[in-house]
C-alpha cells in the first residue's frame, strides 16, 4: 500500500507535486500547532484543520491541478507556474480591494486564507479547456465539464458553506482565461506572456500533445465510492 502510493505521488508532475506537498506540510503543521504562519505565500497553502473539507480540496488540488500541468500545459511548466501566480495575485488584490470598499468590507476581512480559491481558480480553468467533458456528481445527475464551477458552487449553498472564496476563484480563473485564450484571439496580443526569468527558472520541452476530447477524465469523475 505504501509503495503504491509512493509510486502515485512520484507520478504526479513537478508543480502539482510540490504543491500538493506544500498544502499539506503547512496544513498538517499548523493543525499540530507547531507553526503559526500568517506570511503571504503560505496563505495559498493552508487549508485550515485536517477534516472532510481539507480531503475535499486535496482531492481537487492533486485531480485538476495535475490534469491543467499533465494536459493545457504540457511542456510548459513555466507558463503554469505563472498561472498559479497570476491567479494568487489576483485574489490577493481582490480582498485588497473588497476590504476598503463599504458595506462588503467585513464580509473580505473574514477571508484569511486563500488556498481554497486558488484551487477553485484551478477547477475553473480546466473546465474551460474541457468543456465538453462529460461528468457525474455523486452519481446524482451528469453534466458536462463547462458547468463544473457551477455545480460545485451551488453544493457549497446547499451544504450552507460559504460561497465567496468559491466565487472568486471564479473570478480569478474567468480573468486569467479571458486574458490568456480571449483576448488573444480577439487581438491577436497575448498580455500574459510568461517573463523570461520565469522560463528560466525551469527546463521544459518543447512537447506538442495530441489529446482525444474525453482524454483524462471519466463520466463518474465526481462520484464518491
Amino acid at each position: 500500500m505504501a509503495q503504491a502510493v509512493e509510486e502515485w505521488y512520484r507520478q504526479m508532475p513537478i508543480i502539482t507535486r510540490s504543491y500538493l506537498t506544500a498544502a499539506v506540510v503547512t496544513t498538517v503543521g499548523c493543525t499540530l500547532e507547531q507553526y503559526e504562519i500568517w506570511r503571504l505565500v503560505t496563505n495559498f497553502l493552508y487549508f485550515r484543520k485536517m477534516d472532510l473539507d481539507f480531503l475535499f480540496h486535496m482531492f481537487f488540488l492533486a485531480r485538476y491541478c495535475k490534469l491543467l500541468e499533465e494536459n493545457s500545459f504540457r511542456g510548459r511548466t513555466a507558463d503554469f507556474f505563472y498561472m498559479l501566480l497570476f491567479g494568487a495575485t489576483v485574489l490577493t488584490g481582490i480582498v485588497l480591494i473588497g476590504g476598503m470598499i463599504p458595506y462588503v468590507s467585513e464580509t473580505f476581512a473574514r477571508i484569511l486564507f486563500l488556498s481554497n480559491s486558488l484551487t477553485f481558480m484551478m477547477v475553473y480553468v480546466w473546465s474551460k479547456h474541457n468543456p465538453f467533458i462529460h461528468m457525474s456528481f455523486l452519481g446524482l445527475f451528469t453534466f458536462t465539464a463547462a458547468y463544473l464551477p457551477w455545480v460545485l458552487l451551488g453544493f457549497s449553498i446547499l451544504v450552507g458553506s460559504s460561497t465567496w472564496v468559491d466565487l472568486l476563484g471564479m473570478i480569478a480563473g474567468h480573468v486569467y482565461y479571458f486574458l490568456e485564450d480571449v483576448y488573444p484571439r480577439m487581438t491577436g496580443r497575448r498580455p500574459l506572456k510568461t517573463p523570461s526569468f520565469i522560463k528560466a527558472l525551469f527546463a521544459d520541452d518543447n512537447v506538442v500533445v495530441a489529446q482525444a476530447p474525453n482524454a483524462g477524465v471519466g463520466v463518474d469523475d465526481l462520484r464518491l465510492r
